[in-house]
């Protein structure tokens, strides 16, 4: 690699710091670093969090959160370039190189010692009298959800045009198997190898009890309409924005045909991250 862009976490003065540090350190190593800092999270009604990256980059470093990861994600939407981050949040399940290893770990990835994954990415779409009104991409999830005050979300929920079920709850999450240990994982649904390409439903607090998650092949289409009386429900895209949705809105989901390139430090061992952030195995 000759040419790296390091994208730090938007407000933070130790990821500038670290920036910084790495561009010279990357200097007499013959890779020239462009630092820029993350932009601040637009919100809900926004589509884009405005991070251009220059299409000259071989390769995207993130420092920050999991958050931070994903926002600069993004913005690599249509694109092949590799990422990896380095983890200056909190749990760093996306952001796996340490703070304390990131010099070593990534001086071994720009000498070419390293191994490149591919996540599955979701494609997300809002009909609105048979009108698209919104399209994103993500990582994670997209999450269907009620406002503080609003009443149970009613959900009907098609697979390749065939009726699965109607939920009733708090909401709905649709996550990635990248997204398995996120809110999926909060919401009671299971853990999948980031690799695996499937698609997890998993309703927040549901009404029925027996209405549990669902694991689905990644090639299906998932349709989501809303209840002609649902008020005060909203659509976020990977925890960081989205929209509001009105009643009968139709949610389609379906894998996107970009998957993310991810860089990982060879030293690096998912199980291990699993035992670490989760505390498995611990007493």
């Amino acid at each position: 690699m000759r040419q790296v862009a390091i994208i730090y976490k938007h407000g933070r003065s130790d990821a500038l710091q670290l920036a910084n540090e790495l561009a010279r350190w990357m200097t007499p190593l013959d890779v020239r670093a462009s630092c820029q800092e993350n932009p601040e999270e637009p919100g809900i009604r926004s589509t884009s969090a405005g991070l251009t990256i220059s299409e000259q980059v071989e390769a995207v470093i993130v420092l920050g959160g999991d958050g931070t990861f994903l926002s600069v994600a993004r913005s690599l939407e249509n694109r092949s370039t590799p990422i990896i981050g380095v983890n200056l949040g909190g749990l760093g399940f996306l952001t796996e190189v340490s703070r304390e290893m990131c010099y070593h770990d990534l001086r071994e990835i720009l000498g070419g010692k390293y191994d490149l994954e591919e996540r599955m990415r979701l494609q997300i779409s809002i009909l609105r009298l048979q009108q698209e009104i919104f399209r994103q991409t993500v990582l994670n999830d997209v999450v269907i959800n009620k406002g503080a005050l609003a009443r149970i979300v009613d959900l009907k929920a098609t697979i390749n045009g065939r009726y699965l079920t109607n939920y009733r709850a708090d909401g709905l999450i649709v996550a990635t198997p990248t997204g398995s240990t996120a809110y999926n994982l909060s919401a009671g649904g299971p853990i999948l190898y980031p690799t695996a390409l499937a698609i997890i439903l998993t309703p927040i607090c549901s009404f029925a009890l027996t209405n549990r998650p669902i694991i689905l092949p990644a090639d299906v289409r998932v349709q989501i309409e809303l209840d002609e009386r649902a008020q005060d429900v909203a659509l976020t895209c990977d925890g960081q924005l989205g929209c509001e949705l009105c009643p009968g809105d139709r949610v389609d989901i379906v894998s996107s045909p970009n998957p993310l390139r991810l860089i990982r430090a060879q030293s690096t061992d998912y199980f291990e991250i699993l035992r670490t952030k989760l505390k498995w195995g611990q007493n």
